[in-house]
């Protein structure tokens, strides 16, 4: 069980990584703003701060997560790695949890982003109570 949920977790750290990229890097790409839903150039450009800005919450979450990952193979049962380790895989993963929870209150059209972002930490936080 702790190898998949480190698998699990370690995939949506991958995930949120990639919409780092796509956020504080690449959002002024056509084919990055416009899978985001924004309606032009001008108003990518216009957004680009503000998608910076959340480009890098994504990425610091997906770093703890990986720390913690880390920390949690680098104790053994109980040690203060393991519990270290845990507490940072279960906050990360809880955050992008919630924060694709928040997404879904932003109107029905986010459903599917929501469902994105949340699913993988949602299974790597269960899999992780119990790993």
């Amino acid at each position: 069980m702790p190898l998949i949920a480190t698998v699990v977790a370690a995939l949506a750290a991958l995930l949120h990584v990639y919409i780092f990229v796509m956020e504080s890097i690449q959002w002024t790409q056509p084919r990055v703003w416009k899978r985001f839903g924004v309606p032009d150039q001008a108003a990518a450009e216009t957004t680009r701060p503000l998608a910076y800005n959340q480009g890098f919450y994504n990425l610091f979450l997906a770093i703890g997560v990986i720390i913690g990952l880390a920390l949690f193979w680098a104790g053994g049962a109980g040690t203060v790695a393991d519990v270290a380790g845990r507490t940072l895989v279960l906050f990360g993963l809880g955050s992008m949890l919630a924060a694709a929870l928040v997404l879904t209150t932003s109107g029905a059209k986010y459903l599917r982003p929501a469902l994105i972002q949340g699913t993988l930490p949602l299974i790597g936080f269960v899999l992780m109570l119990f790993a």
